[in-house]
């Protein structure tokens, strides 16, 4: 069965690369343009086995994104992963105890993005 990836960037172009390299690795990929646009998507009730989302959008941001979906009860233990510019350690500890599960810094490598999915993702 084919595992689903909601991707959140406020960027069409980097949405399209991550969901490129998790579509040719056989995810079914959702995508959502800023942390309101993702709240919606989720908010029928779908079932998602990663998230990889931005920090810095318009409307909400990334660590307010990961505080909504972990209050929702399907998403308590899905992994999370921020896939961002910053890589201050003060940000990185917000997005730690917003919930977050991992942290990637942009640009990233496809190699390196589906290995840290494989880590965080039960099988």
């Amino acid at each position: 069965m084919s595992k689903t990836a909601l991707v959140v960037d406020d960027s069409p172009t980097m949405r399209q690369m991550v969901a490129f390299t998790l579509t040719n690795a056989g995810f079914t990929v959702v995508e959502a343009e800023h942390g309101k646009d993702a709240v919606r998507k989720v908010s029928d009730g779908r079932k998602l086995d990663v998230v990889v989302t931005d920090l810095n959008m318009p409307e909400m941001d990334g660590i307010t994104l990961i505080k909504e979906l972990r209050k929702l009860a399907a998403f308590k233990f899905t992994p999370i992963l921020m896939l961002t510019t910053e890589s201050a350690i003060e940000k990185k500890q917000a997005g730690k105890e917003a919930g977050a599960t991992g942290w990637i810094v942009k640009p990233f490598n496809p190699e390196v993005l589906l290995k840290t999915i494989a880590k965080v993702m039960p099988a």
